[in-house]
């Protein structure tokens, strides 16, 4: 079946984004707006300086500037998500990042003038009431101190912008409305339309010759622009490396984890912890490939469910529900919240032609949360729903407790509130359902969070940074170089699955790519959300983790999560993980088995 256009898509079903403006002719009344008020900033350059109270001055009318021109940004970005083929949703996104640009361009002096104040005088500031709002934002600046260019070199960074968003561009425009997929066979031989939102229910079939043909027909479309994909992906490296060595780093992933303050022990110390689990993924993966009855255990059987006969689909008020009762835990006012968002559609439902893949939550301060998703009645798209509302009640929370100035939490915390609600789900599953093969197709479901979540997200964070090192060493980042990488981490982390050739390319379809140094986080963020679940339902307190929603970017990230009870300069967390993960595999092959 055809994908339907935006416009055939049912209004309930998409989201409403009249709160943030009513018509793209208000639009364009407040980016004129906020482009007056960004023109402006120009104004403040050297005036932070002469007292707590200049400075306050200042940093108050770059922040309503920021928040005008995110406004205006998230608005026009997010009807581009909506439909990346639409021209007009293509130029509205475009001025706006060219705004968001252009205000970056101005205030390149500010991180150069708050560091040219004397440092005993820039204490003495921060001992005024006039500057509590900023202590975070103005100490984190003097962190940065060895890593900050003068305001000439600032301005030059801030004007390469637009330019560096270049490659993260080409991917969506190739990913999401360049590239056409053939048709496949479903399981009754009826032809279906191959999308980037079917192919993982197709992936997940009974059938080994669909999963099959969708692996080779998904991936064969990849590997036919896979030296377009390696020059965008070695042009991203490029970015990251330059920017890391202008400011002084030794590495870009030294640069990635300094803007959180985390150390690269902790990047380091996690990708060690994750090779002392292998084994126990070793025997995950064979058990797999036993119960399975394959006689070879491809790339392409790793996604259908091991678990016979249940198919668990879900409708869309069906996950509503569930949602809610998995998140009991939290309280009243995050249920409250919840049907906020399902009232007052905060969620775009169902693919549609041009939209973009995948899921993501996108915050609007002073509105509220938006999530993207492509829905098709599945368990697992509860799943992702679940894991998206966890973000937008992070968002949400934050900004109804913070200023603006503080509301925006690091990548760092982001994954944990949503892994929360996703382990919340899990747990909730597996007390409701007592049948053997529900329960152990929610077993299974929870091993394969651990491998796609744990497991193969410490993996990206392995080909990323060799591919970045790669580059630093002198070494051409070719589309044969990085799928080499990739072919060598495939064998180490799936030992005894056949890795097809087709699997070597697949670091051409990972989007956080051009994000780097982003993804371990995810796993990071799993470990932790399992030990904060765990510890939500055993003492029935989620007060702590409640506390650590609202923080925003007020803390550090490490400081943030030590309020929710997780310390990750420690392998304890990382340590713990793995443990149930060899738990809940012990149940599962006993259920499996006996």
């Amino acid at each position: 079946m055809e994908l339907k256009s935006r416009n055939e898509i049912e209004e309930i079903y998409k989201w409403d984004l009249k709160p943030i403006f009513k018509s793209p002719e208000d639009w364009e009344k407040a980016y004129a707006e906020a482009k007056k008020t960004a023109d402006e900033i120009g104004l403040v350059a050297g005036t932070l300086g002469q007292s707590a109270e200049s400075m306050k001055a200042g940093l108050d009318q770059i922040f309503t500037a920021l928040q005008k021109v995110e406004l205006v940004y998230s608005y026009a970005s997010l009807l581009k998500s909506g439909d990346n083929g639409d021209s007009k949703y293509q130029e509205m996104s475009a001025r706006a990042m060219n705004l968001f640009v252009a205000l970056d361009t101005s205030i390149a002096f500010v991180d150069p003038e708050i560091l040219a104040v004397p440092e005993e005088k820039l204490k003495g500031f921060l001992t005024s009431d006039a500057l509590k709002g900023y202590h975070h934002i103005i100490e984190d600046i003097d962190r940065s101190r060895a890593h900050t260019l003068d305001e000439k070199g600032e301005e030059l960074m801030a004007k390469l912008g637009d330019v560096a968003q270049t490659p993260d561009n080409c991917f969506t425009m190739l990913e999401s409305v360049d590239m056409q997929f053939p048709k496949i066979k479903d399981e009754s031989g009826n032809e279906q339309q191959l999308t980037h939102g079917n192919f993982s229910v197709f992936r997940e079939s009974a059938s080994a010759d669909v999963r099959r043909e969708s692996f080779e027909k998904y991936f064969g479309e990849f590997k036919k622009y896979i030296n377009t994909w390696a020059a965008m992906y070695a042009g991203s490296v490029k970015v990251d490396c330059y920017y890391a060595d202008v400011r002084g780093f030794d590495n870009a992933c030294e640069r990635a984890l300094f803007a959180s303050n985390v150390p690269v022990s902790v990047y380091d110390s996690l990708v060690e912890s994750i090779h002392g689990g292998l084994p126990t993924m070793e025997r995950y993966l064979k058990l797999r490939k036993k119960l399975l009855g394959l006689d070879e255990l491809n790339m392409y059987d790793l996604y259908c469910p091991i678990v016979n006969d249940v198919k668990w689909e879900m409708s869309l008020e069906e996950s509503k529900e569930l949602v809610k009762k998995a998140t009991a835990p939290l309280g009243e006012n995050y249920a409250k919240l919840l049907d906020r968002a399902f009232q007052e559609r905060w969620m775009d439902i169902y693919e549609n032609k041009g939209k973009t893949t995948g899921a993501f939550s996108s915050g609007v301060y002073g509105v509220h949360p938006y999530i993207l998703l492509n829905f098709s009645n599945r368990l697992d798209d509860a799943f992702t729903m679940v894991h998206e509302l966890g973000h937008a009640m992070h968002s949400f929370l934050s900004d109804a407790n913070q200023d603006y100035a503080n509301h925006d939490y690091r990548i760092m915390v982001a994954e944990v509130a949503s892994t929360v609600n996703e382990v919340l789900l899990t747990k909730y599953l597996l007390q409701s359902e007592h049948g053997k093969k529900r329960r152990a197709y929610v077993l299974n479901h929870f091993l394969e969070g651990f491998r796609t979540t744990v497991f193969r997200q410490t993996l990206f964070a392995e080909f990323e940074r060799e591919a970045h090192d790669m580059y630093q060493r002198g070494n051409a980042l070719t589309a044969e170089s990085l799928s080499q990488v990739y072919h060598r981490l495939n064998e180490k982390y799936y030992v005894g699955v056949k890795i097809n050739d087709l699997q070597d390319y697949e670091w051409s379809r990972i989007p956080h790519f051009y994000n780097a140094f982003y993804v371990y986080q995810y796993a990071t963020g799993f470990c932790s959300a399992v030990a904060i679940a765990d510890n939500i339902l055993k003492t029935g307190d989620a007060s702590n983790y409640l506390k650590f929603l609202t923080t925003g970017g007020s803390m550090y990230p490490l400081d943030e999560l030590k309020i929710a009870g997780i310390d990750l300069t420690r392998p304890d967390t990382v340590a713990n993980a793995l443990k149930i993960f060899e738990e809940t595999l012990d149940e599962f092959e006993k259920l499996m088995c006996e």
